[in-house]
């Protein structure tokens, strides 16, 4: 019979490397489909939730994982359905907003205010800051689009409401077997 003693100690051992790259593997290519399912709104904006098994890989396996496998995830996509040509800025933006998930969220408890601010951080680096810079280097358009800030002021308590409800069920799903 287990003790309740040993139970707790096995659900702390750490994922073995094959569990990690077989679930690394599949939210790959749960991005990889999810980011096929854009909405698009403009030229140059979309309504998308590829992010959210990004940010759950970010969760469990930390930010060097998540963003090599979002650098990964990108490129694959691309060359899976190519979508107008390849810009390796959107590629960094995927490593950049996976490393900002694992840094805020990794070994940490999964809060509404810890969630809320990692959305506002990947929010205002990768939507607001960076994604203009490289539309404007692409197509000339303007650094400042009010558009832009709007589709993010308007999807920032839809994506908070989101990522919190799914790490909540992932956080219960696998437990702290990887804490």
């Amino acid at each position: 019979m287990i003790t309740q003693k040993e139970l707790i100690k096995q659900n702390e051992k750490p994922y073995s490397s094959t569990q990690k790259l077989t679930m690394t593997a599949m939210f790959i290519a749960l991005n990889i489909v999810l980011n096929q399912l854009t909405i698009p709104i403009g030229t140059t904006i979309e309504i998308g939730f590829a992010f959210l098994p990004i940010a759950i890989m970010a969760y469990l396996f930390g930010p060097m994982r998540a963003g090599g496998a979002a650098i990964f995830a990108d490129i694959l996509g691309f060359f899976l359905r190519p979508n107008g040509f390849f810009f390796p800025g959107f590629t960094l933006n995927m490593g950049i907003a996976a490393a900002i998930y694992g840094i805020f969220l990794y070994k940490k408890p999964v809060t509404l205010k810890r969630v809320a601010i990692t959305v506002l951080v990947v929010d205002i680096i990768v939507s607001l800051i960076l994604t203009p810079i490289w539309l404007n280097i692409m197509y000339q358009t303007n650094l400042f689009a009010i558009p832009r800030v709007i589709k993010t002021m308007i999807l920032y308590p839809i994506n908070v409401g989101l990522l919190y409800s799914n790490l909540t069920f992932v956080h219960q799903f696998f437990g702290k077997k990887n804490r």
